[in-house]
């Protein structure tokens, strides 16, 4: 089997507002095989700078676009492809935009092999290590504290378990913070997690002082209070907070987690497996955290593809404890993906169909496509 076409589908709704929201705007990747077998991966990126990074044609060596390197490759040889698209674009990747984009086919690339085996991807991974997976409802505070402990009180009702709110209003004054966390601890309870996404708005100083003011609130984790750089500023307050920190979702290749885990001294890392690198190189990061006895738990705030493939992955994750559960409106994040697994009580459960298990809606494709 070889692969024919690398096809980049980016999807744009017609009014992107300035708001933490990735479901807006989508870049799929569809692989083609000279077999008709087709794999979907995603990427989490500047849609428009990573479908030129597929579309680009063949410059000189090592400056490739990633359609052109991949055809003819064996779509089975993963960690080959893997390695030959890395190698063919060093001289503008290494990090950043070509990382994002390799992330989008090597994702399909994994579904095309369940689907040419006939099995889920989590069996290609070493076979289902738990039944169903805790997931955590995934949304941005609210407008208002008021709106912040509805949106909670609603994740109960539904049987979720776990809720992290972020960015928003949040991080700016401790008054409003407080409020917020008041409003959303009180809907929870205390048997419910609590997570926070800052947003990277705060300094090393800052963030320790505001997680000493957040221990009585109980969050389970604090996410990214600092700029992704910030590497020696991770490292202090991992040593001075009681409180586990989060962070990972900027971050690419297992250099950048290596980095995160053994300098920042991360308790909690969140590779996002259409930004990362793909799920070849999310799974060798959570065998690097669970080395290190590290929590690893995926970054997933956008659309169905990340979605089942982040399932799939701690599917197979002997020590998955969540996975992030995107709950924002919009078709791109609702419709345009079917066979995603539903939430049942809080818990999602990987498909068995071959891959991913999912496809595209493309009634939905046709509406948002951009052309």
């Amino acid at each position: 089997m070889k692969i024919t076409k690398v096809e980049p589908l980016h999807l744009r709704l017609p009014d992107v507002r300035e708001i933490a929201d990735g479901t807006q705007d989508v870049l799929l990747v569809r692989v083609h095989t000279d077999a008709g077998i087709e794999g979907i991966g995603e990427v989490t990126s500047q849609s428009y700078v990573c479908k030129a990074i597929i579309e680009a044609p063949r410059s000189a060596k090592r400056r490739h676009g990633l359609d052109e390197i991949c055809r003819g490759l064996d779509p089975l040889d993963i960690e080959g492809c893997w390695r030959t698209m890395y190698d063919q674009t060093i001289r503008y990747g290494r990090r950043g935009a070509a990382i994002h984009a390799i992330s989008g086919v090597d994702l399909a690339l994994w579904d095309i092999k369940g689907k040419a085996l006939g099995k889920p991807v989590y069996e290609l991974l070493g076979g289902r290590k738990h039944e169903k997976i805790r997931a955590y409802a995934s949304v941005l505070f609210g407008d208002t504290p008021e709106v912040t402990g509805r949106l909670a009180e609603e994740f109960v009702a539904n049987d979720l378990t776990a809720v992290k709110f972020g960015w928003g209003p949040f991080g700016k004054t401790w008054d409003t913070d407080r409020k917020h966390l008041e409003a959303a601890r009180r809907a929870l309870g205390d048997e419910k997690e609590l997570m926070v996404d800052v947003g990277h708005v705060w300094d090393a100083d800052t963030a320790i002082e505001r997680c000493q003011r957040m221990e009585p609130f109980r969050p389970f984790w604090v996410e990214e209070p600092l700029t992704p750089d910030d590497i020696r500023g991770y490292g202090r307050l991992c040593d001075a907070a009681n409180l586990k920190i989060a962070a990972g979702e900027a971050d690419v290749t297992t250099i950048d987690f290596e980095r995160l885990m053994d300098e920042g001294g991360l308790h909690v890392i969140q590779p996002d497996v259409a930004f990362a690198g793909g799920l070849s190189v999310c799974w060798k990061v959570s065998q690097m955290a669970r080395e290190r006895g590290r929590l690893c738990v995926p970054h997933c705030f956008s659309t169905g593809v990340n979605q089942a493939a982040s399932i799939h992955w701690m599917t197979a994750y002997e020590d998955a404890k969540f996975v992030e559960y995107c709950l924002a409106e919009g078709p791109l994040i609702r419709d345009l993906i079917g066979g995603v697994p539903s939430l049942e009580a809080g818990y999602a459960t990987a498909s068995d169909r071959p891959g991913f298990g999912i496809e595209i809606n493309d009634e939905v494709l046709e509406r948002f496509i951009v052309r």
